[in-house]
């Protein structure tokens, strides 16, 4: 799926009033952070995650390969912050309208 720059403006709207649900550190991208991370965006098609100084990687290093182990895309990386959409299979548990 690819989004417009409208539609990424309207994911980025609302990822400003939401709260970072997960922390990445040093351990960075452990099968059980993925596991998290996809049931996250399941329930809530929109997550935002922070990138803790310790982490060996940026955010900006690292935001590619969560989207890519997570089935979802990069909406924006932001400093430490990385804001991930994915849109749920089942169209009656869809939380975000892009279409308007």
């Amino acid at each position: 799926m690819t989004i417009t720059s409208k539609q990424r403006a309207k994911l980025k709207s609302i990822a400003s009033t939401e709260e970072t649900i997960f922390q990445i550190g040093k351990n960075a991208l452990s099968d059980e952070l993925i596991k998290q991370l996809s049931a996250a965006l399941e329930a809530r098609e929109l997550i935002k995650i922070k990138v803790l100084e310790n982490c060996d990687y940026s955010a900006k290093e690292i935001s590619g390969e969560i989207a890519e182990r997570t089935e979802s895309m990069v909406v924006q990386v932001i400093g430490t912050k990385i804001v991930l959409y994915r849109q749920n299979k089942n169209p009656k548990k869809r939380k975000i309208d892009l279409n308007d």
